[in-house]
């Protein structure tokens, strides 16, 4: 099944399952982790349950949210080799040993969530980009998990857009600490929350035999597998689940693919032609059997100065 939140005006959200171009409202739903939390036997029969006796919405008349208002926790992995080999050689750098030992990851803001829509450049940032991701939503939890334990943990998917004001983050990350603030300003998910059942046919070695594209104003600018990933969702939900619980509802991204973000195709041939993103620009962040995340970049919020001595801050 696939699920989306949505709204047809201000303060309605509701939840539904998609089929066809309807939604199916679920009574009295209006996010999708309390349904999570009651476990996916429960989901499914509330789905089953609207597709029978719920009156469907056309999807083109509504807005679609993140399926989760507020996740309770989103990691952010790194796990697509040819984005982090453009990344380190770029900076003069071979490929770290570790990076095929673990697979890191950081924690950004559930608070920034987002679905289709508008999205509000970094503060203070020149230069906005989009990182293309695929994000593995958990649905069972649990702690100190094999990569297979935690594999069945997953019980779903969304396209994941991570939003990323560069310059804001370079200056962070020269600290040693962070992404910070250049990075939990938006990050986008959904269109649907896609069980797993949906896609189990196009599994492929470490992920999905899926296309992931993204494009900006009608250009494409990206093209990747997700079966490219290095690390597979169970053994980033194994580490996540070191010494730690996760528990239904928590999101982990994968991380941006090969080609996914402007940083990477800037540096790459024609990097000319692959310019920051700017107010007006419509994004389309895409992955064959997930959907479409659909975006509009707006104008930041205006920097406060945070004393008058921090000059820039």
């Amino acid at each position: 099944m696939r699920f989306a939140r949505f709204t047809s005006g201000p303060g309605d959200a509701a939840v539904g399952v998609v089929r066809d171009g309807l939604i199916y409202p679920i009574p009295g739903a209006d996010d999708l982790l309390p349904l999570l939390q009651a476990g996916t036997d429960a989901l499914t029969e509330q789905g089953s349950r609207a597709l029978r006796k719920s009156a469907a919405v056309e999807e083109a008349a509504v807005a679609l949210l993140s399926p989760l208002a507020v996740p309770p926790t989103f990691r952010d992995f790194y796990a697509f080799e040819r984005h982090v080999k453009a990344g380190r050689s770029w900076r003069g750098l071979d490929m770290d040993p570790a990076w095929y030992q673990i697979p890191v990851f950081y924690f950004s803001n559930p608070y920034a969530v987002t679905g289709c829509g508008d999205v509000e450049m970094t503060p203070g940032s020149s230069a906005f980009d989009f990182e293309l991701e695929v994000a593995a939503v958990v649905t069972s939890g649990g702690r100190d998990l094999t990569p297979a334990e935690a594999d069945r943990a997953i019980g779903g998917y969304c396209v994941l857009n991570d939003w990323s004001g560069r310059d804001v983050q370079q200056r962070e990350m020269t600290l040693s600490m962070g992404p910070v603030k250049g990075k939990d300003t938006a990050t986008s998910l959904g269109p649907y929350f896609v069980t797993r059942d949906e896609i189990a046919d196009r599994r492929e070695g470490t992920g999905y035999a899926l296309r992931m594209t993204c494009s900006v104003n009608g250009r494409q600018y990206s093209d990747a597998l997700w079966s490219e990933v290095f690390w597979s969702f169970g053994e980033m939900a194994a580490y996540a689940s070191r010494g730690t619980d996760i528990r239904p509802g928590d999101v982990l991204g994968s991380g941006t693919c090969g080609s996914g973000c402007i940083m990477e195709l800037s540096r790459g041939p024609g990097g000319a032609g692959y310019p920051w993103l700017e107010p007006g620009d419509v994004v389309v962040a895409a992955v064959e059997g997930l959907g479409e995340l659909v975006n509009t970049i707006v104008p930041g919020a205006t920097v406060l100065p945070l004393r008058a001595s921090a000059e820039g801050a």
